[in-house]
């Protein structure tokens, strides 16, 4: 089975192969900080302010020590659990160019003094303007991903990821979904660690090849400064999202973790307008329209 060091061991090498494919395709390099964590356990910062994307973080983070109440609670486990081991790799892309979806990935590995453990992670698109075909083919390299593991993931992770990446104040999906897990841990799946750490692995390795397809598809497209607007209002969507909603960020935060590492999934520039209203019929409206739960991609 493999160990707490094997695990840990692959998602730093995972942040240095992610690093260096989008380097090489941005023509820009990473900044790095090493960091510690002051209970136990530290990271890898790596940010990029390239030429294609404006603000991308690959953060690769293996930390321990008591686990607080706090964080406890958000994990809905009993008090017996008093320290934990969390390692992973977290990544959010914000590019220059509006025609190029923001994307976000987290592959993570939970131990519970004890001997629990856990995998979770998962992939989600949140194109500015809504492109149906480009939404289709993330969605196929994601489904490839879990078929080769189990066919009942893609159903499952998609339904999962509808319902975690949704912003109630606004009643709408954060952006095209994707796949999304938790908890996945022998005694629910039905399979043993290494299975359950190989598909983790995949879908971490999933990441490269479709985004930099998307990016390459459209970073050169001409942008129009209704479009560059656009952009900081959807950006503002995610923003709502990330600092309301997700949970990674309320746990980073309450385990005492890197802030600077925990918010590096924000833009560099977002928008909010007051009682902002799309233009029925635009591009702008159809993209709101379409950002809803259970849409199938992949149909025809």
């Amino acid at each position: 089975m493999p160990s707490r060091k094997e695990i840990t061991t692959f998602f730093q090498s995972l942040q240095d192969e992610i690093c260096a494919s989008l380097s090489a395709a941005d023509g820009g390099a990473f900044r790095e900080d090493s960091w510690d964590r002051p209970g136990g356990g530290g990271g890898r910062a790596r940010v990029l302010s390239g030429n294609h994307i404006e603000k991308g973080g690959v953060n690769f983070s293996a930390v321990h020590g008591d686990l607080p109440a706090a964080a406890a609670k958000s994990l809905k486990l009993d008090s017996g659990a008093t320290s934990f081991y969390a390692t992973g790799v977290s990544i959010v892309l914000h590019p220059k160019n509006v025609h190029v979806p923001i994307i976000h990935m987290n592959v993570r590995y939970f131990e519970l003094d004890g001997g629990r453990f856990w995998f979770g992670g998962g992939i989600d698109l949140t194109p500015h303007y809504l492109v149906p075909e480009q939404a289709a083919f993330f969605h196929q390299q994601l489904k490839n991903t879990c078929d080769d593991f189990d066919p009942s993931y893609y159903p499952r992770f998609k339904e999962w990821a509808d319902d975690y990446f949704y912003i109630p104040h606004r009643q709408e999906t954060r952006g095209v979904g994707g796949i999304f897990f938790d908890r996945l841990e022998p005694a629910t799946e039905g399979k043993d660690k290494r299975t359950l750490f190989d598909f983790t692995a995949a879908v971490g390795r999933t990441f490269v090849p479709t985004y930099l397809a998307l990016l390459e598809q459209n970073k050169d497209q001409a942008v129009s400064e209704e479009e560059a607007h656009w952009q900081k209002i959807r950006r503002g969507r995610y923003v709502e999202f990330n600092l309301v909603w997700d949970r990674g960020t309320k746990f980073g935060l309450t385990t005492n973790g890197r802030t600077e590492s925990i918010l590096m999934s924000l833009p560099p520039l977002a928008g909010w307008e007051y009682d902002f209203k799309t233009v029925p019929g635009s591009r702008e409206a159809e993209t709101l329209a379409g950002l809803v739960k259970g849409k199938d991609w992949l149909e025809g």
